[in-house]
């Protein structure tokens, strides 16, 4: 029993070390992908198409053993804005921002999603912000230091540090076109999307009990609206033919480690620790972007992607003391209560007596 106690608190650690590997090599593979012609429309389309087709058999399976979940018109609503607001509006953006910049720029900017979840918390009163209070002062400073860090990573490249020179030069990222701010301010869009979609995820795993359907249908219903936007979208048809082994590896490797993987274990997540705890990991896939981009990419590294991310990174950590220090501070709160309480009555015990 102690072993299990262990495991089942270790678990969502290692969970989302892994998952944060997973989304940054993600970021890599179709950064690849996109460089060799595919489509970032067709590849959202096609890996969550596929990621839907490998999770029918394991809802329809759950659905024959009495495990499924009653589904009610407002899961289904919930589904659908998931769907929406988590696959077909933020992938469109996270993915046009990747083509526009690089990884590096994508995991670092990645680290304003905590950010926007606590500005959004205030707008919703699941937060209260006394800027008398310290942990709100920390809070509110570290929302604008990593604003201000993205704003830095995203406005101004800076001088490269570390300049590579591709062995093959038709393989050279930095040859081709790239608008580095308008990638970033689809990146920072894609970030306030996530956040969203984390608040929202958080309470249909609330409502809906069984991972497996709550991910096929929020992937089922953001591959169909993908779909459709995407026909919109991309207006050439020879775009739909796949010409290249890198955009087969890269769909294949994003239907079972996003749209399966990480989808589920993120929800197991989000239920047991909330959304707080899941985003705690994001500075780290800074070090693994850059890791990988140097690697694999060729990418370079530059001044202001190093400058900017360490003011997001220090940010972000300061608006979670912030909330650690609340944390603290309510328990605190709680315990002098509690003695106040049990002073009062104790004259009344003695007089009893």
């Amino acid at each position: 029993m102690g072993w299990m106690s262990v495991l089942m608190e270790v678990a969502p650690f290692m969970v989302m070390i892994i998952v944060e590997c997973v989304e940054v090599g993600l970021s890599t593979i179709s950064k690849a992908a996109m460089v060799k012609g595919m489509s970032n429309f067709v590849f959202i389309v096609y890996y969550n198409a596929l990621g839907t087709l490998i999770l029918l058999p394991v809802f329809l399976y759950n659905i024959f053993r009495g495990k499924g979940v009653r589904l009610t018109f407002s899961l289904l609503y919930k589904f659908f804005l998931l769907g929406l607001i988590g696959i077909c509006l933020l992938q469109i953006c996270a993915y046009a921002g990747i083509n526009y910049s690089s990884p590096t720029l994508a995991a670092a900017i990645g680290n304003l999603i905590p950010v926007f979840t606590f500005i959004l918390a205030v707008i919703l009163r699941m937060e209260i912000l006394d800027l008398r209070n310290p942990s709100s002062q920390a809070k509110t400073t570290g929302t604008i230091v990593a604003i201000s860090g993205a704003m830095v990573v995203t406005l101004y490249k800076g001088p490269a540090l570390i300049n590579q020179t591709p062995f093959d030069a038709s393989n050279n990222l930095l040859l081709l076109p790239s608008n580095w701010t308008l990638g970033g301010i689809l990146l920072a869009i894609t970030s306030l999307l996530s956040s969203t979609g984390n608040i929202l995820q958080t309470a249909t795993a609330k409502e809906c009990s069984d991972e497996v359907t709550l991910v096929f249908f929020y992937s089922f219903f953001g591959t169909m609206l993908s779909a459709v936007a995407s026909m919109f979208l991309e207006s050439d048809p020879s775009a739909w033919m796949l010409h290249h082994k890198i955009e087969i590896i890269a769909i294949i490797y994003a239907a079972v480690s996003t749209t399966v993987f990480r989808n589920t274990v993120v929800t197991w997540c989000l239920r047991e620790k909330g959304p707080v705890y899941v985003v705690t990991y994001k500075p780290l896939a800074i070090v693994i972007a850059m890791i990988m981009g140097l690697a694999f990419l060729g990418d370079n590294l530059y001044l202001g992607s190093i400058i900017g991310s360490a003011a997001i990174t220090i940010g972000f950590y300061t608006v979670i003391w912030g909330q650690a220090r609340e944390k603290d501070d309510i328990a605190a709160d709680n315990v002098n209560k509690l003695e106040s309480i049990s002073n009062s009555n104790a004259p009344l015990l003695n007089s009893s007596g």
